[in-house]
Parts: structure tokens; sequence; C-alpha cells
């Protein structure tokens, strides 16, 4: 989405952004970052490289679904978005009034499997809460609905967002010493 330039697009209705995995919001860059833009630009635009094939990245995906995940991590995703559906169970009465639709179960299904993927970019065979709550933003950010009073007094998703994962707490999962490089399951 491009959010300046809307002239001959519409705005995708709540029901299709809930289809999008992710919604990562990108950035002016940082003045080191555009003078390195600059840099490289100045001289003749990169040629851009192939770095992997289709049948790698399906090889990536299908490894990524082989990734542990204890039911307490799926547990923490689901509290997760249970918070943005009834923020009063979990101590946040007052997101009550600035939500006006929580997550869907897409986004506990999302979450989950995105702690899957960035588990095996970190290296490791099992998902954990903190791969779950690094996800969490640009998962949950464009799945909630908020009031014309949360609009009104500028108060964003990514502010629920982030008074959600420091209020549901997880339970923390370590694999024994000797098994952190085997499957859980296996072990």
């Amino acid at each position: 989405q491009n959010p300046i330039e809307q002239e001959g697009t519409y705005p995708l209705p709540e029901a299709q952004l809930d289809r999008f995995m992710f919604m990562v919001q990108v950035d002016y860059p940082t003045a080191d970052e555009e003078l390195t833009i600059i840099d490289r630009m100045s001289i003749s635009a990169p040629i851009p490289q192939q770095v992997i094939s289709l049948d790698e990245l399906i090889a990536l995906q299908q490894r990524a679904d082989t990734v542990f995940v204890d039911r307490s991590v799926s547990q923490y995703a689901v509290d997760l978005v249970q918070c943005t559906r009834t923020p009063q169970r979990f101590g946040l009465d007052d997101l009550s009034t600035v939500i006006g639709l929580g997550a869907s179960p897409r986004a506990s299904l999302n979450l989950v499997r995105g702690a899957r993927a960035l588990a095996l970019l970190r290296g490791r065979s099992y998902a954990t809460p903190q791969d779950v709550f690094d996800l969490a933003p640009e998962i949950l950010r464009h799945r909630l609905l908020l009031t014309y009073d949360a609009l009104a007094r500028d108060i964003t998703a990514d502010h629920v967002i982030q008074r959600v994962l420091a209020t549901v707490p997880a339970s923390w999962v370590s694999p024994k010493p000797n098994d952190a490089t085997q499957h859980p399951a296996t072990s």
C-alpha cells in the first residue's frame, strides 16, 4: 500500500487485508542510508541477481514447516490474539473502547507460522515465544480495526500492539542443552 498516492487505487477491505501475512512499515532511510543510496546509484544502478531458485524457496518453506512449536508457544500466540478481542480479560479494560474489532484466527496461525520461519532463520529447529513477540507487530497491525474514538485520540494499531505485548505473559521454553540441535519431538 502506498498511503500517499491513492488516486486510482482503493484501500483493501479488512477481509482482504487479513489474508496478507505481514504489514511491514518501511520508513524513510536514515541520513547515512540515504548517502549509501546516492553512492550506489551515482555510478550505475546495480543489476539484480537471483539469489535463490523457486525450488530452493519451496524447500525452505517445507523446512520451516518442520520447525517444532511447543504448545506454550502456540498458547502465547493465541493469548496475544485473544487480548485484541477481549482486552479486559488481560487487565487492559481501557483498550475495549479503542479496539473495534480484534485480530482473527488467521493472526494466530500466522504468528505460529512466522515464528517457525524466524526460528529457522535464527538457526534453530524450535520456535520460542520471542519469535512470536518479534513478529507480532507486523502480523497484527493490519488486522486491528480501531474505533473512531481511538483515531480521534491519535491512537494507532502499533500503540495497541505495544500495550498487548507489554501485558500478555509468555511461558518461556528452553531446550535441554544436549538437544539444542535436534528436533525436540525426536529426542
